[in-house]
């Protein structure tokens, strides 16, 4: 430092005394948020541990017995879970078994395994209806091996919630979560029998709620999983972190039969009420409305003159249902219960399956550019309620009309023609024939099927339908009402010109 004054030397080394220290500091901290990300890690571990420690003694391991012949209806050989027309659905064909020649008439006894888990001391548990279904001998293992013959309570096949029973007391008891609370990214854990492998853990996070249109139960509600779950799990406990049971794992998405990173599980919230009933009754009785609803899009919107897309369509009311008492109509839009949105048409028709008969209720319904609310008292639900039937057969061409432009062929119902679809005579206009490829096919319109109004006028024949047109003509889409079998739907025709 040759020509630096003495203060000018003590200057630089306070500097560099300072620029160390700042290092050191700097140094010292990254490795004490280090050593903090890392004890944060560890607590977590610990934490999932700790969840599963406490809840793993109540899950059980669910063993069935029952005698099938040799060739089902299916065309199954008795084996093993996966001749389940259930997992079949969802794991592909590959999962049937080769018939086996001369085995015909024979009984075999088919083993199959699942999950459950304890919700009393006194040894009541959830499972799934698919899992129990069709049992003679049911064996629930527990975690410290201890096997105990368990009879089905009740069993629920439109959600798949089942209760079994065991005879024990002072038995390990999970307890029951909130599943409404729970928020989408949340942490959950699996734990089951996948594979007959016991108290298997996995941990993931709620990937979705209220998935429903999956073609797996009546009523669907389900919270979706990326945690693990597999042929075994089905009836298993889906939890919280705090160690309540939110879900009862129930099916996988998978085109190869193992784990895809979708999982489906029933809401806890739903399995509470339907494993009251089951325990007090044996059976479900569920609610009525007594209307046929559909979901509503764009097309529909633009037609009701709504902005909205939530909510459901009325297409038909029942007659001396509980919705015509209360003045519900056709066009009407229930856009919530008592002050509750709705969301769409799975979320309307569980929340009337919920609710017990004779309980009266608020809607509000969107009708002719309005809301107005509307008191219904919500009755039980027939035994012999019967589901939306197919189209039937088709027509030969006899007539047309202005919606020919649609690729609809349609002719007036004589009294051997509505006989033949068993319709009433001036009941609607029939359609005869659908062009391939037409806009009305695309709609997914087909012969045999019956249209009762023409933009929200009803109509009887060819006569009205064709008065009903002229007065909207000029318009680029149609709403048609159609009726295929028992129930109808609204329908948008858009012109493609």
């Amino acid at each position: 430092m040759k020509g630096m004054t003495s203060l000018s030397r003590q200057v630089v080394l306070i500097f560099f005394l300072m620029s160390s220290a700042l290092l050191l500091m700097e140094a010292v901290t990254a490795h004490a948020q280090d050593e903090g990300d890392i004890a944060l890690l560890d607590r977590t571990s610990k934490a999932f541990s700790a969840v599963v420690k406490k809840a793993g003694p109540a899950v059980v391991h669910v063993a069935v017995e029952k005698s099938v012949d040799a060739q089902s209806e299916a065309g199954q050989l008795p084996s093993d879970l996966f001749n389940d027309p259930f997992f079949e659905k969802f794991f592909g064909p590959q999962f049937r078994h080769p018939q086996l020649p001369g085995n015909k008439g024979k009984n075999y006894k088919q083993k199959a395994a699942g999950s459950g888990f304890i919700i009393s001391a006194d040894g009541f548990i959830l499972t799934n209806n698919h899992v129990v279904k069709g049992a003679d001998n049911i064996t629930v293992r527990l975690d410290d091996e201890r096997e105990f013959k368990a009879k089905v309570i009740g069993a629920d096949p439109q959600s798949d919630v089942a209760v079994i029973k065991i005879e024990g007391n002072n038995l390990p008891v999970l307890p029951l979560g909130n599943s409404d609370s729970l928020e989408v990214g949340e942490w959950v854990i699996a734990i089951g029998s996948p594979f007959e492998l016991n108290q298997t853990v996995t941990v993931g996070v709620v990937s979705a709620k209220g998935r429903n249109r999956m073609g797996i139960t009546d009523y669907e509600n389900f919270i979706q999983t990326d945690a693990a779950i597999n042929p075994g799990n089905s009836g298993g406990p889906l939890l919280n972190i705090r160690g309540e049971a939110v879900g009862i794992n129930t099916a996988i998405f998978s085109r190869s039969g193992g784990y895809m990173g979708i999982g489906f599980a029933i809401p806890i919230n739903m399995a509470k009420n339907i494993e009251q009933q089951l325990r007090a009754t044996g059976k479900v009785t569920r609610g009525w409305l007594g209307v046929v609803i559909q979901d509503v899009n764009d097309e529909l919107a633009k037609q009701f003159n709504t902005k909205n897309l939530d909510g459901a369509l009325i297409s038909e009311v029942a007659p001396d249902s509980p919705a015509q008492k209360a003045g519900l109509l056709q066009g009407d839009i229930i856009v919530a219960i008592n002050g509750v949105k709705i969301r769409n048409v799975a979320d309307l028709r569980n929340k009337i399956a919920e609710t017990s008969p004779n309980t009266s209720l608020m809607l509000r319904v969107f009708r002719d550019g309005a809301e107005k609310d509307l008191s219904v008292t919500i009755a039980e639900q027939p035994k012999n309620l019967s589901s939306a039937s197919g189209s039937a057969p088709g027509a030969e061409a006899k007539g047309n009309s202005s919606l020919g432009g649609f690729g609809l062929s349609l002719q007036n119902l004589s009294d051997e023609v509505a006989s033949q679809f068993g319709y009433e005579k001036n009941q609607g206009v029939l359609i005869s024939d659908v062009a391939q490829n037409s806009v009305a096919a695309m709609a997914g319109l087909q012969a045999g099927q019956l249209v009762e109004e023409i933009n929200r006028m009803r109509v009887h024949n060819l006569k009205e339908l064709e008065q009903a047109l002229t007065k909207s003509k000029g318009a680029k889409s149609v709403l048609l009402r159609v009726r295929a079998g028992e129930h109808s739907s609204y329908v948008v025709l858009r012109s493609e010109k």
